[in-house]
């Protein structure tokens, strides 16, 4: 991985307590598993941001091998790496994504 890529993704991070690197946009998400991830941060009403993965083929690309994680959504929260669509709903079905946000928030 190039330094000048990590570093423009680790300041992301740094900038963002929620970011959300999505196929599509917040209010345009361009597949499922994005609109769902959507959604449940949405239901939460913590702020967050999006990165569109399907403008920008170096983040596309890169992101897999930054998270280690082959598939998009990807979600971070903090700046760390929290998983996909899967893990972020089940978080959210246990109730333990909201708790995560609000420590990250508050930090």
């Amino acid at each position: 991985m190039e330094a000048a890529f990590k570093a423009r993704i680790d300041d992301l991070l740094a900038k963002n307590k929620v970011l959300l690197f999505v196929k599509g946009t917040k209010s345009f998400p361009q597949c499922g598993f994005s609109q769902a991830v959507i959604s449940v941060f949405k239901e939460i009403g913590a702020p967050f941001e999006t990165v569109n993965v399907l403008a920008d083929q170096e983040v596309r690309s890169g992101m897999k091998e930054y998270s280690s994680w082959p598939t998009f959504p990807q979600v971070y929260v903090g700046g760390e790496f929290i998983g996909g669509c899967d893990i972020v709903l089940e978080m959210h079905k246990k109730g333990e994504l909201a708790d995560l946000v609000k420590k990250a928030a508050a930090s």
